[in-house]
C-alpha cells in the first residue's frame, strides 16, 4: 500500500511542538512537510506511513518552530554608540532624548538615507537573527516621522522578505515621537487622517504601533491613533509603561491590542486588563539592560493573571542594539526570572500571537507553515543558557532549507 506523499520527512528527531501547554515534547518524533506546510508532527510510533521525496535523519537533534522576533526596529540609518557613553556618564535616556539625541538623532540619519542604503544596512542585522533560527520578524517604522521616510522604511521592510527566506510583518510606528520640524497637533493629523488610511490601502502596514510615554504621546493621543487604525482595519500594538505608568497597558487592552510591549511600570490593573483582552505582554530585556533600569516588568502578575508573555530583541540603534533573540531570552531569564519554558514559548507561540500569526506560525501543528529550527543540543535549555556561537543546525522557511 502506497504511503502518504510528502516533500520532506524528518526522522530521528526530538520535537518541541509548543502545541498545548508546556513545550509539547515528543522524544521520538517524526515531522512531515507537504507543499510548505506541516502534514504531521508527532511520535514515530503510530505515525502514518509517508512516501517522501526527501528524508532527513536528525540523529536525535531537536526540532522547534522557527523563532519569532515580534518587536524590532531594524530598518534605520546612523549610529548612536556615543549615547552609550553618555548614559555611563550619568545622563538618562529621557535627558538624551530632550537634548536632541535618541529617536531624533536616528530620524535625521534615516531621512538622509535612500532605500538602497537602508536595505544594505538592515540585511546584516536581519542575517544575525536568521543565523539563530528566526523565521518571522516584525519590523517597525518610526524613524522618519514624515510621510516620505515612513513609507521608505516600510517599503524596505517588505523588501527584506524578498531578499531573505523570512516572513516579515511591517508595523507603522508613526506615533513614535513628535518630529523636530512639526507640531504635535499637525503631526497627529498627518498620522491619523492621512498616513494610516493610505498605508492600509496600499498594503504597506500590517499593524499600527504607538509610544505612550511622558517623552512621547499621551493616552488621549494614542487613543486617537488606535481609533484611526481600527477604522482602517489594522490591528494595534503599544510601547507601554516603559519609563512610567501612564495607563498604556489598559488602553492597549481596551482597543484589543495584539500586544503591549516593555511594561516595566505596568500595574496589576493593567495586567488584569491585558488578560481579559488577550493582549500579549512582550518582554524586552535588552532595553532594560542597556538603559540600566531598576524597575522590572511584573512577571508574577502576568503569571497570576494568565497573560501570555513573548520575548523579543527590540533591536534598535539606541536603547537595545542587540541582534540576538537567544541573548534576549537569556536576559529575560537572568534579569526577570522567567523560566526556560516561558522564554521558549515567548520566542515561538506567544510571539506569533503578538503579531496576529497564531494560525500560521509559532508551533509544530498540522496545517501551519513549515517554519522550523533544528538544534544540535542535548536539551533546549542549552539554547538560552549559553551565550556564544549558535547551536542551530538548520533553518527551514515554508519547508525550504534556508
Amino acid at each position: 500500500m502506497a504511503g502518504i506523499p510528502a516533500d520532506l520527512l524528518f526522522e530521528g528527531a526530538r520535537l518541541a511542538t509548543m502545541a498545548g501547554p508546556g513545550l509539547g515534547v515528543v522524544e521520538q518524533g517524526v515531522l512531515a512537510v507537504r507543499d510548505g506546510r506541516i502534514a504531521y508532527a508527532g511520535p514515530r510510533e503510530g505515525a502514518p506511513r509517508f512516501e517522501a521525496a526527501e528524508r532527513v535523519d536528525c540523529e536525535g537533534r531537536w526540532i522547534t518552530p522557527g523563532l519569532v522576533d515580534c518587536h524590532t526596529h531594524l530598518v534605520f540609518a546612523g549610529d548612536r554608540s556615543e549615547e552609550f557613553a553618555r548614559r555611563l556618564a550619568g545622563e538618562s535616556y529621557a535627558d538624551i532624548a530632550r537634548s536632541g539625541g535618541g529617536i531624533a538623532s536616528t530620524v535625521r540619519a534615516t531621512r538622509a538615507a535612500d532605500e538602497a542604503a537602508l536595505l544594505a544596512a538592515a540585511l546584516p542585522r536581519l542575517d544575525a537573527l536568521l543565523a539563530e533560527g528566526v523565521t518571522t520578524v516584525e519590523v517597525k517604522s518610526g524613524y522618519g516621522l514624515d510621510e516620505e521616510t515612513e513609507r521608505r522604511q516600510l517599503r524596505v521592510a517588505r523588501a527584506l522578505a524578498r531578499e531573505r527566506a523570512v516572513t516579515v510583518r511591517a508595523t507603522y510606528l508613526g506615533a513614535h515621537a513628535v518630529p523636530p520640524d512639526g507640531t504635535r497637533a499637525g503631526y497627529l493629523d498627518l498620522v491619523c487622517d492621512r498616513m494610516i488610511p493610505a498605508l492600509a490601502a496600499e498594503g504597506l502596514a500590517d499593524a499600527v504601533d504607538v509610544f505612550q510615554e511622558g517623552i512621547a504621546f499621551t493616552g488621549a493621543e494614542c487613543a486617537r491613533v488606535f481609533t484611526a487604525a481600527r477604522a482602517a482595519g489594522l490591528p494595534v500594538k503599544s510601547h507601554a509603561e516603559q519609563l512610567s505608568d501612564t495607563g498604556g497597558a489598559a488602553l492597549a487592552a481596551r482597543f484589543g491590542a495584539l500586544s503591549a510591549d516593555h511594561l516595566e511600570y505596568c500595574s496589576n490593573a493593567g495586567a488584569a486588563a491585558m488578560a481579559q483582552a488577550g493582549t500579549v505582554a512582550v518582554i524586552l530585556p535588552g532595553a532594560f539592560l542597556m538603559l540600566n533600569e531598576a524597575r522590572k516588568p511584573p512577571i508574577a502578575a502576568f503569571r497570576a493573571e494568565g497573560v501570555a508573555m513573548a520575548v523579543a530583541t527590540d533591536l534598535n540603534p539606541g536603547s537595545s542594539p542587540i541582534a540576538s533573540l537567544r541573548v534576549s531570552a537569556t536576559l529575560a531569564c537572568v534579569l526577570f526570572g522567567m523560566t526556560v519554558e516561558e522564554v521558549w514559548r515567548g520566542m515561538t507561540i506567544h510571539a506569533a500571537r503578538a503579531l496576529g500569526l497564531r494560525a500560521e506560525a509559532g508551533s509544530l501543528e498540522v496545517g501551519k507553515r513549515a517554519d522550523l529550527a533544528l538544534w544540535s543540543v542535548d536539551s533546549l535549555a542549552q539554547v538560552v543558557a549559553q551565550i556564544g556561537p549558535s547551536p542551530l543546525w538548520a533553518r527551514y522557511h515554508g519547508g525550504v532549507r534556508a
